[in-house]
């Protein structure tokens, strides 16, 4: 059984080799290309015949993901493939020499690239990291598209966030060639124009949840530098982007304008419910975590305030003017007579000038004087007693009294059946409090009356 297994295995090994030998010998004419092109190589030079001669180098972007645009960072974090082309004259070949080949691939590492970086990057790499394969044709044409992802700084506009429109840039071009020896170009860009009008593929762009792409133009550009007199040239690629805004109206426009239609509801409410100050309070509190919240997102700058931080500032002050309006109002509501004493003129706006403008109708009905002479009409028993119809002995102090006057609610009897010829003096003092209680009840149904 042992032998078996090792046969199987010797018989698995000899088979893959002979598959290798085969694969490496079925295309012998591009290993040779191969070798001969890259044998005597030297990378670190220019690839041109004179010195003096510009080499040109197309470049273009194709848009795979907008992974992130963080407004607090001023930052734009994108996928790209950037697509570079230019002509090596040292990796030209004939065809039919090498068996027909058209097309070689060779590790990028092996050949000149051109130094192109992104100028205004924000963290990370300036340069692709990943080092793909080039691809070479007979005709000495390069072609490099490696993926990268790129960190851009990008001057963010949040005035009106979260309806708004962000532009970012971004900037290639060559880190130590000039102009002179290294010459930009955008691979779709018309002779005798520096503009093109979609400058970034965008067939393999992922659509982003948060961002819509509106557009997409490249300019190339010329600018000097204090190091050298030459110019450099460079290509800029403008990406214009407007927010999806349905995520932050739902979660963050909505609730404040909802809390703030609340503060209309503290006037509604009664005074006496006890409550007023503590939903002014509550719709403060909660204006000010939106506004935290806000504050958040937006970048720490002071070039602009959104709107929606205006707005939100304007209602905290409104809300605030609440709060101290309706203390006022509490302060005023709980006042008695006891205690304060209404001016005239104050009488006189809230009772006479206000319901003028606020059309309203004071009600006609006003209590009667209170009589003391007047009998109720009720079903209950109630002695009128005045001390001056009692006679000189008891108004002296004396024991007994003759001929108290009597009046029932249905009828008049003689005092002496009802009331007993003598009252202590701590019945007239309970008396004399109960009258005094009656009139301070008739004096404040009078000053609650409107």
């Amino acid at each position: 059984m042992l032998n078996a297994k090792v046969l199987l295995l010797c018989l698995v090994a000899s088979s893959s080799a002979q598959a290798s030998v085969a694969h490496i010998e079925a295309n012998p004419d591009a290993k040779r290309l191969y070798d001969d092109l890259l044998s005597n190589y030297n990378r670190l030079i220019r690839p041109v015949v004179n010195n003096t001669e510009t080499l040109t180098v197309w470049l273009g972007l194709k848009l795979s993901q907008l992974i992130e645009v963080s407004l607090r960072n001023q930052v734009m974090t994108t996928n790209l493939w950037v697509k570079q082309k230019w002509f090596d004259y040292k990796l030209r070949w004939d065809p039919e020499e090498y068996g027909g080949v058209e097309m070689l691939y060779v590790p990028s590492e092996q050949i000149w690239l051109p130094d192109i970086v992104l100028y205004n990057n924000w963290d990370g790499n300036y340069e692709v990291t990943l080092m793909t394969k080039a691809t070479l044709k007979y005709t000495g044409e390069v072609f490099w598209e490696p993926p990268a992802i790129y960190k851009s700084s990008c001057e963010m506009n949040v005035e009106y966030f979260p309806y708004d429109e962000q532009t970012c840039l971004m900037k290639f071009g060559s880190w130590t060639y000039n102009g002179a020896q290294v010459e930009l170009r955008h691979l779709d860009q018309i002779p005798g124009s520096n503009l093109v009008q979609i400058g970034i593929d965008l067939s393999e762009f992922y659509l982003s949840v948060e961002w819509d792409i509106l557009e997409v133009p490249a300019s190339r550009n010329e600018e000097y530098y204090p190091c050298c007199p030459e110019p450099f040239s460079d290509i800029t690629f403008k990406l214009t982007m407007r927010r999806k805004t349905l995520f932050y109206t739902v979660n963050l426009i909505i609730p404040c304008v909802g809390i703030t239609f609340l503060t209309v509801l503290v006037f509604y409410l009664p005074s006496d419910s006890g409550e007023k100050v503590t939903l002014c309070i509550s719709i403060l509190v909660s204006l000010t975590v939106f506004f935290l919240l806000l504050a958040e997102i937006i970048p720490p700058t002071s070039l602009a305030v959104p709107l929606l931080g205006k707005y939100l500032l304007f209602t905290m002050i409104l809300v605030s003017l609440s709060v101290w309006t309706t203390v006022c109002v509490l302060n005023v509501w709980y006042r008695s007579t006891s205690t304060h004493k209404m001016s005239p003129f104050v009488r006189r706006l809230f009772l006479e000038i206000m319901p003028k403008i606020l059309m309203m109708r004071r009600a006609k009905y006003t209590l009667p004087d209170y009589d003391d002479s007047t009998p109720s009409n009720g079903y209950t028993n109630e002695i009128e007693m005045s001390v001056s119809d009692f006679p000189g002995e008891f108004k002296e102090g004396g024991d007994s009294f003759d001929n108290i006057g009597v009046n029932l609610s249905h009828g008049s009897v003689e005092a002496e059946n009802v009331i007993p010829k003598q009252l202590s003096p701590e019945v007239l003092s309970a008396i004399q409090a109960v009258r005094f209680i009656a009139q301070h009840i008739k004096d404040a149904d009078k000053d609650n009356e409107v």
